[in-house]
């Protein structure tokens, strides 16, 4: 048998989004990615909520229904810099406000100004952190040409340090678009991952890019759209599984389902299941 891990339903790529900061914008951009099934993480600083550029703390439930809201620390300190004490402050007292402001657990994280080393990433972990997003992205051009097809998509290697496929405002957007939605090679898991901030839209007066890309990705049946955490806790899942020595079964200790291809046939593993492939 050729037995491969997968996403949902036997997808072998997903898109997610994450936007930083919580301003008035997202509201607008919410509506699109409603509109097309877009599914988005919003990164929020629960300290600068007052701000009146930034949107009401009574609206913040409603608006990012069916989406992640996750940290960006309280008052967006460029952290790296700062001492681990006032780190360890700005990352919980963000936790525990957006917590009690939504009735979610809150565990994943975008870096403000991208700013992050190991000693934040071990803190971080330590915190109930599950991944940190930085602003670097995969390097996927040369001199403005897409040269990788393959690796431009990968999944992260380390999710503290998870870097993005590309900002919104990349030039090649919709090429890569493109390259993602016209890659067929299921035996690779590939990963489209847009950032940004949605108040850059209104400064450059430019939502029709972000309209036109997700018209163009969104309702695609072999894509999984999902939030940051829901990748990583995805990942999780799979990363348990426990196969026989002979590759005939899997149990599914968790308690999420994962997914497998058999022989290119995508098979549910329950949580808690034990699961003999090689009857399926």
């Amino acid at each position: 048998m050729k037995v491969y891990h997968c996403f949902p339903q036997g997808k072998a790529k997903a898109l997610t989004m994450s936007y930083d900061d919580g301003k008035q914008a997202d509201e607008r951009l919410v509506g699109i990615f409603n509109r097309y099934g877009i599914k988005g993480t919003f990164n929020l600083n629960y300290g600068l909520m007052d701000r009146p550029e930034r949107i009401d703390k009574e609206k913040i439930v409603a608006l990012y229904e069916g989406h992640e809201i996750a940290t960006h620390t309280m008052t967006h300190p460029t952290i790296a810099r700062c001492p681990m004490t006032k780190v360890a402050e700005e990352i919980l007292e963000d936790r525990k406000g957006l917590e009690a402001l939504t009735g979610r657990i809150i565990r994943g994280h975008a870096y403000p100004n991208g700013s992050c080393n190991e000693e934040v990433k071990a803190l971080f972990s330590q915190l109930g952190i599950a991944y940190g997003r930085v602003v670097e992205t995969n390097p996927v051009n040369v001199n403005g040409e897409i040269v990788d097809t393959i690796s431009a998509f990968n999944l992260p290697t380390d999710f503290m340090e998870w870097r993005a496929t590309c900002h919104h405002n990349h030039p090649q957007l919709m090429q890569m678009a493109e390259l993602f939605a016209n890659f067929n090679k299921k035996q690779y898991l590939k990963l489209m991952f847009v950032w940004g901030h949605s108040y850059e839209f209104d400064r450059n007066d430019n939502w029709e890019v972000m309209e036109e890309f997700c018209k163009y990705m969104g309702g695609r049946a072999d894509i999984w759209y999902a939030t940051n955490i829901e990748i990583v806790d995805y990942m999780q899942v799979v990363k348990h599984l426990q196969f026989a020595a002979d590759g005939e079964s899997v149990y599914n200790p968790s308690a999420q389902s994962a997914w497998l291809t058999v022989d290119d046939v995508p098979v549910e593993i329950p949580g808690g299941a034990y699961v003999r492939l090689g009857e399926i």
